[in-house]
């Protein structure tokens, strides 16, 4: 709990801060907030693990079949490797990770990185679409550094997951029980009945 509330108060601290963005390509697509936040997880990630995590929001575009990896050629100057680029584009419900090798792909789970993002931008709740923006990139690229970073056996202070974790195992543990007794309700418990009556 007081874990919990530390980090609630970093964000709060972040957020209320502004810098400039040195990971951060942004076509006004992500608030300067929600920027100020994930320059505070890139800069910790690249001086831990020397991977560089970059984010480029765009209004671009970027129709299915539009290749990704080729869009993201147009900021090679900007990125320096390693990296992993999270290519965000509403506008065409494109979201992409572009590593920069092959090496660097091994460090995180591309599908696990985007469900973040996904989850958050099609849920249907009373959030304005600015902000489920920022919190979706937010959770993702926190996800993203997470992974690096477990990959290379360091621990980041700056992301968002750690203390929502539980709450995400609570639910599954939850799940799975309810799961068991469903079966047991409806399947387990009529056929042990008609065993135990058979018997008598």
């Amino acid at each position: 709990m007081v874990k919990a509330i530390a980090r609630v108060t970093l964000l709060a601290f972040l957020l209320s801060l502004l810098a400039p963005a040195k990971f951060i390509i942004n076509d006004h697509i992500i608030s300067p907030k929600a920027v100020v936040v994930l320059e505070n997880i890139s800069n910790e990630l690249t001086e831990k693990t020397g991977i560089n995590a970059y984010v480029v929001a765009t209004k671009d575009k970027l129709p299915r079949g539009t290749n990704l990896y080729e869009y993201s050629d147009k900021f090679e100057d900007s990125v320096s490797k390693p990296y992993v680029i999270l290519i965000f584009a509403p506008n065409s419900m494109r979201l992409g990770l572009i590593p920069s090798s092959e090496e660097v792909a091994k460090y995180y789970d591309s599908n696990e990185v985007k469900s973040y993002a996904i989850d958050i931008v099609k849920s249907e709740d009373s959030n304005t679409l600015q902000s489920k923006y920022d919190l979706a990139i937010v959770q993702a690229y926190s996800e993203l550094s997470d992974q690096i970073a477990d990959y290379k056996n360091v621990d980041l202070t700056t992301t968002l997951n750690d203390p929502y974790d539980w709450i995400i195992d609570l639910v599954r543990y939850l799940v799975w029980i309810g799961t068991i007794l469903v079966l047991w309700i409806y399947f387990g418990r009529p056929i042990y009945l008609r065993i135990k009556n058979g018997k008598k």
